[in-house]
């Protein structure tokens, strides 16, 4: 079973990943949490690095350092590294998002920007 500090909820939006040394890559995101998110990026990087991302959520901008935590093919998890204004807006988000998606009933759409 896949048991989380966090919950993470579906999200469906356009991320920026810079890598380290590397010009932007655009992707799109699978799911959010306050601690992390998970995208889907055409290039390979690896496990353990860090890198920034950027994205828009409906209540603000978002520019954030994160670590690669995760690979399967395409999808990446990456973990949040910072706590800073950009971090509020992930929680107020995620609080958003679980009122949107009603997790107990099983009810869940992706929120779309």
């Amino acid at each position: 079973m896949d048991q989380r500090l966090r919950p993470r909820f579906k999200l469906n939006v356009e991320i920026r990943l810079y890598p380290h040394n590397n010009q932007a890559v655009r992707g799109r995101t699978v799911d959010i949490s306050e601690s992390g998110i998970s995208g889907l990026f055409p290039v390979e990087v690896p496990i353990g690095e860090v890198v920034r991302l950027e994205f828009s959520l409906p209540l603000g901008d978002v520019e954030i350092y994160a670590m690669v935590r995760h690979r399967n093919a395409f999808r990446y998890g990456f973990q949040f590294l910072e706590t800073n204004p950009a971090s509020q807006i992930v929680g107020r988000t995620c609080r958003q998002l679980a009122m949107e998606q009603d997790l107990p009933s099983g009810k869940t759409d992706s929120l779309k920007v």
